[in-house]
């Protein structure tokens, strides 16, 4: 088999081969319905937060459209991490660890709670590198969502693939703001994690199977979900500052782990938020960055 010819089944594709899913397209159509919604509450509640209404035709809160397209993969097509195994829209990289690694997002209107949401996806990029961790890959995928009422958003989602290490090494620890406008404390334990892994239909293991976590991988314990502390700053800064975004996105600098958490938020300018999630340690987790017009 040459470098450049589809891998077979069960095979990893090379950095040549693996450029071949780049252009790749899927169009899907889902909703976030009053059920759905309800469970995404149930996982994101916050003590400072008004829960919002759920009935069909009810506003639905920004970012939430990430439960609306769950991938329905019998069990013999899952992996042993508990995502579906690569190699169909997404290509079957040479590493044994996934995450979702950070995306942008611009919003246009808002969606409604049971409003049907097309989404089309495209492998935008497929990128070998090498960092202070050793080899891993980056897959750039970009998402265009319209609903039936006229909203849209336009999204780029980055996922990282790495290789399991033999013991957890963490990433440089950048520390928190020394002067944040607010902070907020968001307890994070396995049940919070578990609704949010069944809202969203992620069955990756590293959020609720402590044994999987820490002996499969390598962590100190279970991973909070990136899109989970994504939503979390998202919904405290649009508590703090009254405003709707325009534009946000957001990458994980540091894995966080299940206990408790910060939300925290520096002014960027006067129509835009740095936000951050703070482990107990003190170093930050996700980075945010949080953009509204007047």
């Amino acid at each position: 088999m040459s470098k450049t010819e589809a891998p077979m089944q069960g095979e990893a594709a090379t950095p040549e081969q693996a450029q071949a899913w780049v252009g790749r397209v899927e169009t899907r159509t889902g909703a976030v319905s009053p059920e759905l919604a309800g469970m995404v509450m149930g996982a994101l509640g916050h003590p400072a937060a008004p829960q919002p209404p759920i009935h069909t035709g009810a506003v639905l809160p920004v970012l939430w459209h990430w439960v609306a397209f769950p991938e329905f993969v019998p069990i013999s097509g899952i992996a042993t991490d508990g995502h579906p195994k690569l190699g169909g829209f997404l290509p079957p990289l040479p590493f044994n660890r996934r995450m979702w690694a950070g995306g942008k997002l611009s919003f246009k209107g808002r969606f409604a709670v049971g409003e049907a949401i097309t989404k089309r996806s495209e492998i935008l990029s497929v990128d070998f590198k090498t960092g202070h961790t050793g080899d891993m890959a980056f897959v750039r995928v970009g998402h265009d969502l319209r609903g039936e009422g006229g909203a849209q958003i336009r999204e780029e989602q980055d996922i990282v693939y790495l290789p399991i290490p033999d013991s957890f090494r963490a990433p440089r620890a950048i520390p928190a703001p020394e002067t944040p406008i607010f902070s907020e404390i968001v307890e994070v334990g396995p049940v919070r994690l578990f609704r949010y892994s069944a809202a969203t239909y992620n069955a990756h293991r590293i959020h609720y199977d402590r044994d999987y976590a820490t002996g499969a991988e390598r962590y100190p314990g279970l991973v909070v979900h990136g899109p989970m502390q994504a939503t979390l700053v998202m919904e405290a800064a649009m508590r703090h500052t009254g405003a709707t975004p325009a534009r946000f996105s957001f990458r994980g600098v540091h894995p966080m782990f299940d206990g408790h958490l910060y939300l925290q938020a520096e002014p960027d300018g006067p129509t835009a938020l740095r936000l951050c999630t703070v482990a107990p340690e003190g170093h930050q987790g996700l980075q945010a960055r949080f953009d509204w017009e007047e």
